[in-house]
């Protein structure tokens, strides 16, 4: 008896072409979650489904083919050559969600050489991709320089932080911080949220009046000017020139300025030292893993006897799969972003010889904060699309939507880890238990 399955295989031998629906029957195994239509007419999957992928046109079927995955979908939405029903596309969770059960498999070769036959050859060649893409890794340290490198790193902050000052306010919110609020209960605000978070890193750090700080990819300035009006003096530096403008002019708004300062700079270039304390919140991602040793190195040495720091980002659940992100997030997000297991930094800042108090898993929060971004997209849609386009915009409802069921689904993971650098006696400066309130 003939499967559904190898159906391809069955008009292979028939001389029998595949509509675009069949095609997509023969690629995934089991039960399709949602329906998929097809500009030739054909549909497949369940009609009382409240979410539907369209594919609007050939070029759709172009970037399928030629980038199988994530890559491949990622164009052809972004592109408008394929588009979602149920769904806006700020927020797009519910229908990625839904096909999480797609499973898709590799067809036989004589299956691939009707599917091929059925679209038409031409369908297979590799096309442009949308303008919202970077170039691939290879390319670029042809045109930037190593990985990692200052010129290279410059440029792929570039890419993702100065899409500009006033999309990121309709997205973010007040606050602008752009990463992991901290939540004491579920139905709290974000900016309670993102507020809670920075006091909580306050807190840990133990600074008070008079302290120095370091803020080393410091965003627009968030915990800069949490801490400054606290009277600690504060030095934050970020890649972004957008952000570093929209930070100084903030602080000057606030009467900072004798406080707290944002350079547009590379962490590697700041020379003050002997700080009570540094924070880094949302940069380890950038750095590379392979050059973690330096980093906490850098942190290390700028740190005095005694002085306190926190590292916050994003990890991996484990520590050992691949670094490298997905090539969607590579391409369109964060270009040479690299994760590793909480493990692994742990390793690394013990290794340099600081010493680690203390570290938690905030998985569950950076689904809540992604919830909210998607939210602020959604309802400021027109006025996000007006300022960088429409193609951009998608890119950041699929982003935000995706990276909340990573959260969610406990793919990747957001932790703090807090060390100290101790003096040459060994002695502890800090209180025997956590001093903090959660």
């Amino acid at each position: 008896m003939t499967t559904f399955k190898d159906r391809s295989e069955v008009f292979a031998e028939l001389g029998t072409r595949l509509s675009i629906a069949e095609v997509f029957e023969t690629l995934i195994d089991g039960e399709i979650p949602i329906r998929l239509k097809a500009y030739d007419g054909s549909a497949t999957g369940p009609e009382t489904s409240p979410y539907t992928l369209e594919i609007k046109t050939p070029r759709g079927i172009n970037y399928l083919a030629s980038a199988p995955g994530d890559l491949g979908m990622a164009r052809a939405y972004i592109a408008g050559d394929m588009v979602t029903e149920g769904v806006h596309p700020g927020d797009p969770y519910d229908i990625l969600k839904a096909m999480q059960a797609m499973k898709f498999h590799r067809p036989s070769a004589l299956s691939l050489v009707t599917i091929a036959r059925s679209l038409g050859w031409e369908r297979l060649k590799p096309i442009a991709p949308p303008p919202q893409e970077t170039l691939p890794r290879w390319r670029r340290i042809a045109l930037e320089g190593l990985r990692h490198s200052k010129t290279r790193d410059a440029e792929a902050i570039h890419h993702h932080y100065d899409v500009s000052n006033k999309f990121y306010e309709y997205v973010l919110g007040p606050s602008m911080t752009y990463t992991c609020a901290v939540y004491g209960e579920p139905d709290w605000t974000l900016e309670q949220a993102q507020e809670n978070k920075y006091r909580l890193i306050f807190e840990k750090l133990r600074l008070k009046e008079g302290d120095r700080l370091l803020d080393i990819g410091c965003g627009w300035g968030g915990m800069v000017r949490y801490a400054a009006r606290r009277g600690v003096k504060v030095i934050g530096a970020t890649l972004s020139a957008e952000q570093a403008a929209w930070a100084q002019q903030k602080i000057a708004e606030e009467g900072l300025s004798e406080l707290a300062e944002v350079r547009h700079s590379d962490y590697r270039d700041i020379p003050e030292g002997e700080f009570d304390a540094v924070s880094s919140i949302g940069l380890t991602e950038h750095i590379g893993v392979h050059n973690y040793p330096f980093y906490f190195g850098y942190i290390k040495d700028k740190l005095r006897d005694g002085g306190l720091f926190l590292n916050h980002c994003i990890t991996r659940p484990d520590n050992t799969r691949t670094t490298k992100a997905g090539d969607f997030i590579d391409r369109y997000v964060f270009p040479d972003g690299e994760l590793i297991g909480s493990g692994r930094i742990i390793s690394d800042i013990q290794n340099i010889g600081l010493e680690v108090l203390h570290e938690e898993n905030l998985r569950e929060h950076y689904a809540l904060t992604l919830h909210e971004w998607c939210k602020n997209l959604v309802e400021n849609w027109d006025a996000c699309v007006a300022e960088v386009g429409e193609g951009t915009a998608k890119v950041w409802g699929l982003y935000m939507a995706g990276c909340r069921l990573g959260f969610q689904r406990n793919v990747v993971q957001l932790h703090h880890v807090l060390g100290v650098k101790l003096g040459s006696d060994g002695a502890w400066t800090v209180p025997l238990r956590p001093w903090w309130q959660p």
